[in-house]
């Protein structure tokens, strides 16, 4: 079966017990990954938001936005990396059809 191109958004949440410099690596990880997956990568930085809720105890996180075009099968690739990776409280990825 083809792979399909799409548009997708992620919003990851960092936690802030990583620091500045932490914050910043892994901002850059997720960049490189994207742009080695992915086509017009584009990085919203909207930085440190109260949670709506605690997570792992932490009340505030540093938020990023991610756009970017790539095949149907990388993003459920992209959410395992999150799921795996210290650091990251949440992640969300959806598919944008405009």
């Amino acid at each position: 079966m083809p792979t399909v191109k799409g548009s997708y958004e992620a919003v990851l949440i960092f936690s802030i017990t990583l620091g500045e410099e932490g914050i910043a690596t892994l901002v850059d990880k997720f960049k490189s990954l994207l742009e080695q997956n992915a086509e017009n990568v584009e990085i919203d930085e909207w930085g440190k938001r109260r949670l709506a809720y605690l997570i792992n105890d932490e009340s505030e996180g540093f938020y990023v936005l991610y756009k970017f075009d790539s095949d149907s099968d990388f993003p459920a690739e992209l959410d395992r990396v999150c799921k795996i990776t210290e650091g990251v409280l949440r992640s969300l990825i959806i598919r944008n059809d405009k």
